[in-house]
């Protein structure tokens, strides 16, 4: 596994799709860099980190996605590797709160952001991009965020981990063919507040009660309504308020 490691750069997926464009670059290589000065979020939203403190990286997936429908499968495996390298470091009450975020308890601990690039002879291209607050202590503005350090008291080498979670992430994205009902199964049991009552708020800032029942394979979200009617929402139709 090639890792590039930089001091600073825009944005990591952004430096690892030039990269493509201009030579060879094998299955998973890692662009990690100390400093992003434009990270990004999901949607278009900004990833803030402080330089130094937590990691940053992008990891290039190819050769491996051959069906459109497997693209969210993509996303959760990604997410389960994070939580199984987390998990090995005692990090309480992990979960993946859907669609792309990494949770610790109540708080926000990290992201994930994939790009696809899809090629005329059928190739996939996919970019991973990932944040994780690891050292950081303080959060501007941003209440719900936490880091590894805050939730636990101890330091973390970031190379170290940075390591464990690119094998972790190989690992786990190669069950994506043979074990897909095991990587489904899993999601949800690591789905953050599946199966109980939460408020929701829609894009008309309209509030309502629901329970999540699942997600769907194209990565809707299945919320059970008080009405018993189980309504599928896309990314960004409506937000958790917890």
């Amino acid at each position: 596994m090639d890792i590039i490691k930089l001091s600073a750069i825009n944005s990591t997926n952004d430096y690892l799709k030039e990269l493509i464009a201009k030579q060879v670059v094998t299955n998973f290589t890692v662009v990690m860099s100390k400093s992003q000065t434009n990270g990004k979020g999901q949607m278009g939203s900004v990833w803030v980190s402080e330089s130094g403190k937590n990691l940053t990286f992008s990891v290039l997936i190819r050769d491996l996605i051959v069906d459109v429908k497997q693209l969210y499968t993509l996303n959760i495996v990604v997410s389960l590797a994070i939580i199984s390298v987390l998990e090995k470091y005692k990090i309480p009450s992990v979960t993946i709160k859907w669609p792309n975020d990494i949770m610790s308890g109540n708080h926000k601990i990290g992201g994930i952001l994939i790009e696809n690039s899809f090629k005329s002879d059928g190739e996939v291209f996919s970019i991973v991009g990932i944040g994780l607050n690891i050292n950081q202590m303080m959060f501007e503005n941003v209440p719900n965020a936490s880091s590894l350090k805050l939730k636990t008291g101890f330091d973390y080498d970031l190379d170290e981990l940075l390591q464990e979670l690119c094998q972790s992430i190989k690992q786990f994205v190669l069950k994506i063919t043979t074990q897909t009902d095991f990587i489904w199964n899993l999601y949800h049991q690591k789905l953050f507040k599946i199966g109980v009552p939460i408020a929701f708020e829609n894009t008309k800032e309209e509030k309502f009660m629901g329970i999540i029942q699942n997600v769907s394979h194209e990565g809707l979200l299945n919320v059970l309504l008080e009405d018993d009617s189980i309504v599928s929402f896309g990314i960004k139709e409506i937000k958790m308020l917890y």
